[in-house]
């Protein structure tokens, strides 16, 4: 093992800790949840205990291996792995959507053949999202697409929309499929999760490998069942301390990356652990492990524990079972945090690694704000922000677009309390803060999409010489969410909601303190 060296020091105080012996916090070392005959899922959960957790279904391992080498050797039936390692690795999950879909879909029928069937009609899954509320002809050309194959394969997990004008009413439509594959179910630990999309990684927050793959990829996997993978290297970033209350996931995201570069997790697993980690919802972790791509990283994990569990309780009727680090497993570096000691971040324009504390960027004027995306348009993240404008009690200063990742999170907004508010709802706080109102849910304009994407940025705001978006999406480069001249300050759902109060990138603390 080698110790990374802190990279980049955006603050004097010091969060980054040297290198020591560390075990990851004992959790069950098996779980499986089985179907009963009499209702959707039954869930037997060891106690905690404190003793040494043994190397975990791989057989007779020959020496220690990480989270990520055991779910590849698995997946592979080898009894052992290390980083480098080329096998086939059996898929549990594969993921696709509207943009990647069809393309795959071509790759797959030109190989296989244009009558062939698919590997197993009941592990794929495929989620419309991207390209969804448009007039735009070729957009909706993809979703029919995918509706005539999954037609013709007698697909199980089709989440079809056919009416453009009201989401409502498509029960089947879901939103954004990483968010999605989450809420229905298709994440669990242990498994091997593929998707035509670079933040399929978002699923590592359950425990299991998942990563992006391309449109090439995916149309072998859908015929095969497989794919040849190398076995990644495993960065460990160890975060402790309690998370102060104007923290969230984002922010510890926006540290790492800033602290390794855009480049410093290529190809590289990236593994979660440590006290704070563990204090994160299912949620706070997905934001986390989203965003691990954008360091270069091949996947983000997080170990399973019982808040893992019981966010799978009645999600899923498929037995899994987790695995966990060996204690004298290698790894490749270990960063230490001390996340006590951090501070609200932004990444500013143009690269997720542009680190910055949010009150040196107190200057810049803003023309909108984003809430919204795989990363940032969930309900703990409408949560967050509702908390701020609660505490504020002020009208927002610049129009504020509010983009659910799924119908669930939309129903959300309109029907779970915001603790503190009285039993107001986020809609209702967010009409008296003058946001606008909740749009459909959908990758919105995260990535740009068609000119009639909603919230898309467009051509330059009047008030300035470029649009500057303060944004909870995921990247922030050039023509990212619409405009080349557009500028994107990627920011948590506090600083996002704290900076459309004032029109400027602020410092969530000016309000939650």
């Amino acid at each position: 093992m080698i110790m990374a060296s802190s990279l980049i020091a955006p603050t004097s105080t010091s969060f980054f800790q040297s290198k020591k012996d560390i075990g990851l916090s004992p959790s069950s070392s098996r779980h499986r949840c089985h179907k009963p005959a009499s209702r959707r899922i039954c869930c037997s959960i060891a106690a905690p205990h404190q003793a040494q957790r043994q190397p975990s279904t791989t057989g007779s391992v020959k020496t220690a291996m990480t989270m990520t080498e055991k779910i590849f050797a698995r997946a592979s039936e080898k009894s052992y792995l290390s980083p480098g390692d080329n096998v086939w690795v059996n898929v549990d999950v594969l993921m696709t959507h509207d943009v990647c879909g069809p393309g795959s879909i071509g790759i797959f029928k030109r190989e296989f053949g244009e009558n062939a069937k698919v590997w197993d009609r009941e592990k794929i899954v495929i989620i419309p999202d991207h390209y969804i509320f448009t007039s735009d002809e070729r957009a909706n050309r993809n979703v029919d697409i995918l509706r005539d194959f999954c037609n013709e394969q007698n697909i199980k997990y089709f989440y079809d929309i056919k009416d453009l004008s009201n989401f409502k009413a498509n029960p089947d439509y879901k939103g954004v499929c990483h968010v999605a594959l989450a809420q229905e179910g298709h994440c669990r630990p242990g498994e091997v999760l593929l998707g035509t999309d670079s933040h399929t990684c978002t699923a590592g927050a359950f425990g299991q490998f998942a990563t992006g793959i391309g449109n090439t990829d995916a149309g072998f996997v859908l015929g095969a069942g497989k794919l040849l993978l190398k076995v990644p290297p495993t960065l460990r970033f160890v975060m402790d301390g309690e998370m102060p209350p104007y923290l969230l996931a984002k922010d510890l995201i926006l540290q790492t990356i800033g602290e390794i570069s855009v480049a410093g997790a290529t190809y590289k697993s990236m593994e979660f652990v440590g006290s704070t980690i563990e204090s994160l919802n299912m949620e706070e972790r997905m934001t986390l492990c989203n965003m691990a791509v954008e360091a270069g990283g091949k996947n983000g994990i997080v170990p399973a524990d019982n808040t893992t569990f019981k966010y799978l309780e009645g999600r899923t009727s498929v037995p899994y079972e987790p695995v966990y680090s060996d204690l004298q497993a290698s790894f490749l570096s270990e960063y230490r945090f001390d996340v006590s000691k951090l501070e609200p971040l932004v990444a500013k324009p143009h690269s997720p690694d542009n680190r910055a504390l949010a009150r040196e960027c107190k200057d810049v004027k803003i023309d909108r704000v984003y809430i919204g995306s795989c990363t940032g348009g969930k309900t703990e993240d409408f949560l967050a922000v509702a908390k701020v404008f609660l505490a504020a009690g002020k009208k927002v200063k610049v129009p504020t677009f509010l983009v659910p990742a799924t119908q669930k999170v939309w129903m959300d907004l309109y029907s779970i309390p915001v603790p503190g508010s009285g039993g107001k709802t986020c809609s209702q706080i967010f009409e008296e803060a003058g946001c606008d109102t909740p749009a459909s849910p959908s990758c919105g304009a995260c990535l740009g999409g068609p000119k009639d994407t909603y919230a898309r940025l467009n051509e330059p705001q009047a008030s300035s010489f470029a649009s500057v978006c303060v944004s909870t999406t995921n990247r922030n480069f050039p023509g990212r969410m619409g405009h080349k001249e557009g500028e994107i300050y990627l920011a948590s759902p506090y600083t996002a909601a704290a900076s459309a109060l004032t029109g400027f990138v602020t410092d969530p603390r000016e309000f939650l303190q």
